[in-house]
């Protein structure tokens, strides 16, 4: 019940600090990454990149979900699929933002105003 309820805290304030940031994040890559000993590594993975998704922020993906394994410190640099995962996330976030910033200019997409829909008239 503990971890629960610290997850949810956590998610809480991640939320509340990106509806503060509101257009200073829009367009800018981010990347979630989870270190846990087993289970539970991909409920909280996408529960942090929901607020990249709410933001129109890019999401910087890797060759599998950014997930490492390990309980003791020094554990993850042990999981060598996870520690590539983490490489490949790294070298495509500096892809990313080369890619963004090439001319010194970003050419970042027009957005339409927000249009929020009620279905309950």
């Amino acid at each position: 019940m503990k971890v629960l309820l610290i997850n949810g805290s956590v998610l809480s304030l991640i939320q509340r600090m990106f509806f503060s940031a509101g257009e200073k994040v829009v367009n800018k890559p981010a990347a979630a990454i989870c270190v846990c000993r087993r289970g539970g590594a991909t409920a909280a993975y996408q529960t942090m990149n929901m607020p990249f998704q709410m933001m129109n922020m890019p999401v910087v993906t890797s060759q599998y979900w950014n997930i490492v394994y390990g309980r003791e410190k020094g554990q993850a640099t042990l999981d060598t699929e996870g520690m590539q995962t983490m490489r490949t996330m790294a070298a495509n976030m500096a892809w990313l933002l080369k890619k963004i910033h090439a001319d010194g200019n970003p050419d970042y997409p027009e957005r339409e105003e927000w249009q929020p829909m009620h279905f309950i008239r």
